[in-house]
């Protein structure tokens, strides 16, 4: 029998947060077809670089940071509103916490992300960015923070991500239980049986998840 799980944390872009309007923001900064873009991201996913290599296609030497300044001071910054949330997150997240665990998000996000996810009020007890926290997947320590936060052994914390490299993988090997949920571009390009097969769920909707952790709550 798997260990009670007492926490659940979630990766932000493409596990609640769908990303697909900020890319098309970028696209749009960057002057080229939104369909080419991603296009684009999906070859550099397809062959496990970087995703923020695309940039690099378009425009060699792109300083990410930088343009993200720039952005800002255009009055164009990177932002998540209530309409990129996917509709299964806000309703999961509540069906965790009422059931009494502790829900947090962490993701690879830039610090500015923290206060917009704050603004939209989500029910959790965590907002943690890479940024932040100054360490990003798929390094052990982000992993550490995570567990660190949920305030329990990491065998009872459960780590949802869309991303078997960057997510799964790395937080099994901190320990940590895990649950892929296959949307986005990632879930649907990434393939790697062993990892997926040693999650806890696979899943491909968040609304799943609450059922699910509860067999394992108790």
């Amino acid at each position: 029998m798997p260990p009670r799980i007492e926490a659940v944390v979630f990766d932000v872009g493409e596990t609640i947060v769908d990303e697909s309007r900020e890319y098309g923001r970028w696209a749009d900064w960057l002057g080229v077809p939104r369909h080419t873009f991603f296009a684009v991201l999906g070859a550099v996913i397809a062959r496990g670089l970087d995703h923020r290599e695309v940039f690099q296609v378009f425009r060699p030497g792109f300083d990410l940071p930088e343009e993200r300044r720039r952005r800002a001071a255009a009055g164009q910054p990177e932002s998540f509103r209530e309409a990129d949330l996917y509709p299964d997150a806000r309703p999961c997240l509540a069906a965790l916490r009422e059931r009494g665990l502790r829900v947090g998000l962490a993701g690879n996000q830039p610090a500015s992300a923290e206060p917009a996810l704050r603004a939209l009020d989500l029910p959790v007890d965590l907002v943690a960015t890479s940024d932040g926290w100054g360490v990003e997947k798929p390094s052990a320590g982000f992993f550490h923070r995570v567990v660190a936060a949920a305030g329990c052994p990491a065998e009872r914390v459960l780590y949802v991500g869309d991303r078997l490299d960057n997510d799964i993988r790395p937080a099994q090997a901190a320990g940590l239980a895990t649950a892929l949920i296959r949307r986005g571009p990632w879930g649907h390009i990434l393939r790697d049986d062993a990892v997926s097969a040693r999650c806890q769920f696979r899943i491909s909707s968040l609304a799943e998840l609450p059922d699910l952790v509860l067999s394992h709550a108790t």
